[in-house]
């Protein structure tokens, strides 16, 4: 990331958690009414955590990856558990002022933390903080568990049309978003490449965000990724992440691993006499690092009766291969929002966060990622390795 870009980003996220901070602080230690002293020691712990976490965004990919692994999986958890407990707050306060507002207009006597009695007052403050905090610990140890506990192996068919008889039962192993950093290293890799391995595919695609960190902090980590094995091989195509970690020198990196990045080209992927074309691009948004996407100089020359798959992280990649009549287009970004309540703002910035979708003759798959990023946390959406069988259009009908 860029110098001016960082700082705007510091200054903007370091304002908003110093607000969220105070609010939790106001809502659930103030109100509860705690002892002075409670009270002090408290406060002084939410401002050592709020000041933690922008400086692990700002250094974790800079400094020594093994000594900051612990500290870095405490923050970014905090950061999970203080991003729940804010919105389980807000959601309650929300409804509590639609409620004060209806009853302006009505002559119900329904009051929900509204209390002059001193004793009852205290009481309802401390409740609400031990069920907001007791209620975000168990979202937030779910998720956990859920994030780090195993993969979700998603089998997947999708017909294209002009896919050749010969590879119809074609298998295309995808992992995404795998984010090696700070808190994912070198055991979550090795049991990552032992699953894709497992499942047998012809082809494996990793689609973007591989890592979070430099080549000289990550290297060791990285390293069983040249285990991934499959007999049509094994490619990559940069997402945004790559470029805040050095993208030229990963792409280095994993090509000595025995793994190509598609870097605004493409491959031709054949079998038994017939071929499909395997094109990859770089993010989506890889122009402001003089990287830009290029899918048009991927396909020049290409033979258009050749069906077409395309490698790119963003789903938002797929308005331009709907315009160059890409058949499929694998994808990841989008977490599948990773967890409550981002999972809501995703929709807001991609045509599609998970899952299957059509936009013309192009059918997009999203991944929703086989790590994750910061907290380490998901809700409602498992870590995933995608196995896409292509189809031709029309059923064979010795297989009937």
């Amino acid at each position: 990331m860029k110098l001016a870009q960082l700082l705007i980003w510091l200054l903007i996220s370091t304002s908003l958690l110093t607000l969220g901070h105070w609010y939790l602080y106001r809502r659930l230690i103030v109100g509860a009414e705690l002892p002075q002293r409670w009270r002090q020691a408290l406060g002084v712990l939410l401002v050592v955590l709020l000041v933690t976490q922008p400086l692990a965004f700002a250094f974790s990919r800079s400094l020594p990856r093994d000594q900051l692994s612990p500290y870095a999986f405490a923050v970014f958890l905090w950061m999970g558990l203080f991003s729940t407990m804010f919105s389980l707050l807000g959601v309650f306060d929300v409804g509590r002022f639609v409620v004060a507002i209806l009853r302006k207009f009505s002559r119900a006597a329904v009051v929900i933390d509204h209390v002059p009695d001193p004793d009852r007052r205290r009481t309802f403050g401390r409740l609400l903080a031990s069920g907001v905090a007791l209620g975000g610990a168990g979202i937030v140890g779910a998720g956990a568990s859920n994030a780090l506990s195993h993969f979700r192996v998603v089998p997947l068919d999708v017909r294209l049309a002009k896919l050749p008889r010969a590879f119809d039962g074609f298998r295309i192993v995808q992992v995404s978003d795998i984010h090696i950093g700070p808190t994912i290293g070198h055991d979550f890799i090795q049991r990552m490449v032992e699953t894709a391995n497992g499942v047998g595919g012809d082809l494996i695609a990793i689609t973007g965000d591989l890592v979070d960190g430099s080549v000289d902090q990550l290297a060791h980590h990285a390293a069983p990724l040249s285990g991934l094995a499959a007999p049509h091989g094994v490619f990559f195509v940069t997402g945004n992440h790559e470029y805040y970690s050095g993208a030229d020198d990963w792409v280095q990196e994993l090509q000595r691993l025995g793994i190509p990045t598609l870097r605004n080209r493409r491959v031709s992927i054949e079998r038994g006499g017939a071929a499909f074309d395997l094109a990859g691009v770089t993010d989506h948004r890889a122009g402001q690092y003089d990287d830009a996407p290029d899918l048009e100089g991927a396909l020049r020359g290409r033979d258009v009766t050749r069906e077409l798959v395309l490698l790119a992280h963003q789903p938002a990649a797929v308005h331009e291969a709907a315009r160059h009549d890409v058949g499929l287009q694998l994808s990841g970004h989008t977490h599948g929002g990773q967890f409550w309540p981002w999972n809501w703002a995703v929709y807001l910035v991609q045509p599609i966060v998970r899952g299957l979708g059509r936009f013309g003759r192009t059918q997009v798959y999203v991944n929703t990622g086989t790590g994750y990023w910061g907290p380490p946390v998901r809700n409602g959406s498992e870590p995933e390795i995608t196995v896409v069988t292509l189809r031709c259009a029309a059923p064979d009908p010795a297989r009937s």
